[in-house]
């Protein structure tokens, strides 16, 4: 009774404000309230399983508390905040997060990555834009031209063009490597974003940023969103085991990859992941994939250079390897994506048919769109309140001119005025950290799930029991 009261209790201060404009300042009773109840459900229900086969798995508990000892992290800020947080007893709120945006394109892109950004763009976040090789010039020059003469681009400095651009090959190395490549220039460039968020160009957000921020902000910054899964079927023998070359590394021309005669097996050094390209992942982890303190990043980014679609498997097989961050993920991409029956390589281009289904998944971004698609316009009419050639309207867009765009004027970035779509959002975020679909779905190995499975039919039903058995059908 005292659990479900906690969980209850927390789920109504949690997303209580969704429909009010807020502050940051808020009172200090509140904000503490906030965070003590936020930081007994993330991680004193969340245990780990019992079974064997997942003992070695970190305590969620144990990933917030634990920080990586190399020498980058043990900094001076780092340390004057320990010596605050002793002498003080009352936690402090968390500010609102920043997001890093990675938004990849190629040849044809320009106006869709262009419309894009601009269904995305907040001043609290970083941008950053890529259009590979295969695409003209021209566009590469329209595109950087494009955020070198916007006024708010220019006023906030917060969207950066790669200006030597990668040949990508989708299912190749290549595409791994352009992600490192733009997330290593926004650790460099920006210090303080949260969330490193890949997408393509072909992406569509489903919520405001307003809406995106506002339920992010209880979130602990250490979870990763990520699709994955151990059980990879018929892709271990199309995929793992193929040589592959990708012609992206080393010729100026798009082709695709082409195979080697002789096969490999599996590896017994570490465990293979796949899942979803698109992730959401925390400024820590992708840090560790970049300058890691052990030799797995590097070591994975080598086995996966031989890879057939290392993007689906690359980041899934780091994490779910690492004994540090295994117990970070959540096993969702914040994506509504529509595939065929049975699935191929490529998802279904949504279209209206598909409206209904992506507004009732809750999902912050959906993929993927044709160029101008009606959807888009009704997405932005229904479901972001943005006008055509504008930015979607936030707290922060606070010009009153009739004449201009409301958001040619910036105002306190940090207020939000998150609407339906944060309730939506809300929605699938809770139904992914209860205890039973959080800690039975992270980096779960063949062997464990069948322990999992066994352990989670003796429990009494918990909230999300229904999420939950769909999630082991």
């Amino acid at each position: 009774m005292k659990k479900q009261f906690s969980h209850d209790f927390h789920y109504q201060i949690l997303f209580g404000f969704a429909t009010v404009e807020r502050k940051w300042r808020i009172p200090l009773v509140a904000s503490s309230l906030v965070s003590v109840i936020l930081f007994l459900v993330a991680t004193l229900t969340l245990r780990p399983s019992s079974s064997s086969g997942s003992s070695s798995f970190l305590a969620f508990r144990q990933t917030l508390e634990q920080r990586p000892l190399f020498a980058e992290d043990m900094t001076v800020e780092q340390q004057q905040r320990s010596v605050q947080d002793e002498k003080s007893p009352v936690q402090q709120p968390a500010p609102l997060p920043r997001l890093a945006y990675m938004i990849s394109g190629s040849k044809g892109d320009y106006e869709q990555m262009r419309r894009t950004l601009q269904a995305l763009y907040h001043p609290r976040n970083v941008y950053i834009l890529h259009l590979d090789l295969d695409a003209q010039p021209r566009e590469r020059l329209e595109l950087a031209r494009y955020v070198r003469s916007d006024p708010v681009f220019i006023e906030v400095g917060n969207v950066l063009v790669i200006a030597k651009s990668n040949l990508v090959t989708y299912r190749g190395p290549t595409m791994v490597s352009t992600t490192l490549h733009g997330a290593a220039i926004l650790l460099k460039s920006r210090k303080d974003w949260d969330w490193f968020i890949n997408l393509s160009a072909a992406d569509y957000p489903l919520i405001t940023q307003d809406d995106l921020l506002h339920v992010l902000s209880y979130l602990p910054r250490e979870l990763n969103f990520m699709e994955h899964t151990s059980a990879i079927g018929w892709k271990e023998y199309y995929r793992a085991k193929p040589i592959i070359i990708d012609p992206g590394l080393y010729v100026g021309k798009k082709s695709d990859i082409f195979y080697i005669s002789q096969r490999r097996s599996l590896p017994t050094t570490f465990r293979l992941f796949q899942g979803s390209a698109w992730t959401v992942m925390s400024r820590s982890f992708i840090q560790y994939c970049i300058m890691g303190w052990d030799n797995l990043p590097r070591t994975l980014l080598m086995y996966y250079t031989n890879f057939v679609s290392s993007p689906e498997g690359y980041f899934h097989t780091v994490i779910c390897n690492s004994e540090q961050y295994r117990n970070t993920t959540v096993n969702h991409d914040l994506h509504y994506i529509a595939w065929h029956t049975p699935p191929r390589q490529h998802p279904l281009s949504l279209t209206l048919t598909h409206f209904r289904n992506m507004t009732q998944s809750g999902a912050a971004f959906a993929r993927k769109f044709r160029k101008d698609d009606p959807v888009l316009d009704v997405i932005d009419k229904q479901l972001l309140g943005r006008q055509p050639g504008k930015f979607t309207p936030g707290g922060w867009c606070v010009g009153t001119s009739p004449d201009e765009d409301r958001c040619s004027v910036i105002g306190d970035t940090a207020i939000l005025r998150p609407g339906p779509g944060a309730k939506r959002f809300e929605g699938l975020i809770v139904s992914q950290l209860v205890p039973a679909t959080f800690r039975a779905n992270q980096c779960v190995l063949p062997e464990d799930r069948r322990v999992l499975l066994r352990q989670q039919s003796h429990r009494s039903p918990e909230v999300g029991s229904k999420q939950t058995s769909r999630l082991f059908s």
